[in-house]
C-alpha cells in the first residue's frame, strides 16, 4: 500500500505581509505584488481542446462573459469602496493588508457557498416562472390584443381622420405663429 505523508507533494507559498512603508525594499520603484489575489482572467479565448459540439453550443459564450449586458455593474465592489481611511487617521499597514485580504476572501467564498445553495433552486423557479409567463403571453395576451386590434380598425381610421382634420391644422398654425419669434442673447 502506497502511503504519502501530508504535504509531501505540496509547494510552500510564502506570503510577505511586511510593512509597505519601508522604502529600501523597493529600490526600483515597482509596487509590491499582492500574493493573495488571483491574476485577472483573460477575456480572450484560450486554446482549449473542446469537441465540435461545445464550439457550436449556445452556452459557450456564457462561460467567459457572464454579464454581457452589464446588468450587475453596480455590484463591482472592492475593499476601497467599502472601507477607506483618510490621510489623518490610519491603521497599521499589516492590519490594512490583512483586512483587505480577509474582505476579498470572505466575499468570494461566501458568494460561492450561497451560490451553491441557491443557484439551482432559483434557476428552476425562474425557468418555471418565465415558461408560464411566456405561455400566457403567447396563447392568451397576444391573441386578445390581435382580436381587439382587428375589431377596432375602424376606430383607428376614425381617430387618424380626427387628428388630420382638427388637431394637425391647429398645431400647424400655432407653430407658424410662434416660428416668427426669435431670441437673441447678448452680453453687456
Amino acid at each position: 500500500m502506497d502511503t504519502k505523508t501530508k504535504g509531501e507533494d505540496s509547494e510552500e507559498v510564502e506570503i510577505d505581509l511586511g510593512d509597505s512603508s519601508d522604502p529600501e525594499e523597493y529600490d526600483d520603484g515597482d509596487e509590491p505584488e499582492t500574493l493573495w489575489r488571483a491574476p485577472p482572467a483573460m477575456e480572450e479565448d484560450e486554446n482549449i481542446h473542446t469537441s465540435t459540439l461545445v464550439e457550436i453550443s449556445d452556452t459557450k459564450p456564457l462561460i467567459n462573459v457572464r454579464d454581457p449586458r452589464g446588468i450587475n455593474d453596480c455590484l463591482k465592489v472592492t475593499f476601497e469602496d467599502v472601507i477607506a481611511e483618510p490621510a489623518t487617521v490610519r491603521s497599521g499597514d499589516r492590519v490594512w493588508i490583512w483586512s483587505n485580504a480577509l474582505f476579498e476572501v470572505s466575499r468570494v467564498w461566501i458568494y460561492r457557498v450561497v451560490t451553491v445553495l441557491l443557484a439551482i433552486p432559483v434557476s428552476i423557479i425562474s425557468g418555471l416562472l418565465f415558461a408560464i409567463l411566456s405561455c400566457f403571453h403567447i396563447w392568451m395576451v397576444s391573441p386578445c390584443v390581435q382580436c381587439i386590434s382587428v375589431g377596432t380598425r375602424w376606430l383607428q381610421s376614425l381617430w387618424s381622420i380626427v387628428l388630420g382634420i382638427v388637431v394637425q391644422p391647429f398645431f400647424k398654425s400655432a407653430g407658424r405663429c410662434c416660428g416668427g419669434f426669435s431670441v437673441h442673447l447678448a452680453k453687456e
